[in-house]
């Protein structure tokens, strides 16, 4: 009895901790917020999950005397608190459907869906059901699309690329999406990202390319750009071959991809950036960044850490240090290269995030809104982590359903 009841204080007692770290943000921690942010992440985005283990968890053990000893009454108490917090977690997670609406429609026009034609307004729905995709959030891929592998771009091993569209015979025309993946530029892989947003639009008739690019520390900025760019250009001379829209380009990612895609975005045609087809067109339509960072320089102190994210930039991403290579850490830095020209953009980032802090965000979108001709969308989800559109969830789905609507009127909007 009593060995069953420690084993459930225990239980409870890490349950109750990963609880907090769901509810409460962690941001200035130094390296505590990796620590933060793995820990938080499966409990913010499936918090009724963590709340039926519990619930299992006390069952099983008490069945076996756990609740005779204090121990395991002390774990009833922490339960009951954890799933108090969860609940709350569950409830910030219900509103960012609205919350995306808001900004969709603060940026576009509230009548904005009526721009779309009225024969791709049925792509906006759900297809599956959302509570199947709820109750098994870690099946990722869909029948009915096609992916082909490892297509090279370049000479590099690691620039190759991913083509998903819907099975059957290529269509023509197709809207085409770049996904660029994140991992802090020093890791990360096209397999395995944002494969909600990508099934979802490639059942519905777009073409969805998933990259991969130079990693860090073996190469240094701006060679991860510069892939990126160059699948832009690879997109644009294949894309008749798998039906898609040489015309209309978008790019999207999530926190390191993020930033590239910002920067593919905001410095089209920049020859330095490049080379060996300088006179390609890397223009995109629309930008949807996730989660991202949008100063290396950190000119506001957002971050305030002392400077040791600029320290670990230095050491891994980038040449050299900003006294050295000033210029080029201001080119890296996709605050610094917001314009007039700006395509329309949806950034989204989570008041929680751990890993790239939302002040930096607003400062971007500020100073876009600022600059840009275009519409800038900007969609702030409470109690979001990084990396929420990993898996299927309440706020991964409102984020896929946001996205979906943004980019079918950027496409709308570029074809007017």
């Amino acid at each position: 009895m009593t060995v069953s009841a420690w084993v459930l204080f225990w239980l409870a007692t890490g349950g109750a901790l990963a609880s907090l770290a769901a509810l409460v943000a962690g941001r200035h921690l130094g390296w505590g917020n990796l620590v933060w942010f793995a820990v938080s992440l499966p409990v913010v985005e499936l918090p009724l999950f963590h709340v039926g283990l519990a619930v299992l968890a006390v069952v099983a053990l008490a069945s076996i005397g756990a609740l005779s000893a204090v121990p395991g009454q002390v774990a009833l108490v922490l339960v009951a608190a954890s799933a108090a917090m969860l609940l709350v977690v569950q409830w910030r997670a219900l509103s960012s459907e609205r919350i995306l609406g808001e900004a969709l429609a603060a940026a576009l026009g509230p009548d904005f869906p009526t721009a779309i034609p009225p024969q791709r307004r049925p792509l906006l729905a759900d297809g599956e059901p959302g509570l199947r995709r709820l109750v098994r959030p870690f099946a990722l891929r869909s029948r009915g699309v096609l992916r082909e592998r490892d297509i090279p771009y370049g000479s590099h091993p690691q620039q190759t690329l991913d083509v998903y569209r819907a099975a059957g015979p290529a269509q023509c025309g197709a809207p085409v999406l770049i996904q660029l993946h994140g991992g802090g530029w020093i890791t990360g892989s096209k397999n395995d990202q944002a494969l909600p947003l990508i099934y979802h639009l490639a059942a519905r008739g777009w073409v969805v390319v998933a990259a991969d690019y130079r990693l860090s520390p073996a190469a240094r900025f701006p060679d991860a750009l510069v892939d990126c760019k160059r699948v832009v250009a690879w997109v644009r001379q294949h894309a008749h071959q798998h039906g898609a829209d040489p015309q209309f380009i978008a790019i999207t990612g999530g926190s390191a991809g993020a930033h590239l895609a910002s920067l593919v975005a905001l410095t089209p045609g920049q020859p330095a950036l490049q080379p060996g087809f300088e006179g390609a067109d890397t223009r995109v339509s629309a930008c949807v960044p996730l989660y991202g960072v949008y100063d290396f320089l950190d000119r506001h102190d957002v971050r305030r850490d002392g400077g040791a994210m600029t320290d670990l930039l230095a050491r891994t991403v980038m040449p050299a240090a900003p006294a050295d290579t000033a210029a080029l850490w201001e080119l890296a830095s996709p605050i610094a290269q917001c314009g007039p020209d700006a395509p329309p953009f949806m950034v989204l980032h989570g008041t929680h995030d751990s890993m790239a802090k939302v002040e930096e965000a607003r400062l971007f979108v500020g100073r876009l809104r600022g600059l840009s001709q275009a519409p800038v969308a900007y969609g702030e989800l409470p109690g979001g982590q990084h990396a929420w559109d990993l898996f299927h969830s309440v706020r991964c789905a409102a984020t896929v359903r946001a996205v979906t609507r943004f980019l079918e009127w950027s496409r709308a909007a570029a074809q007017r």
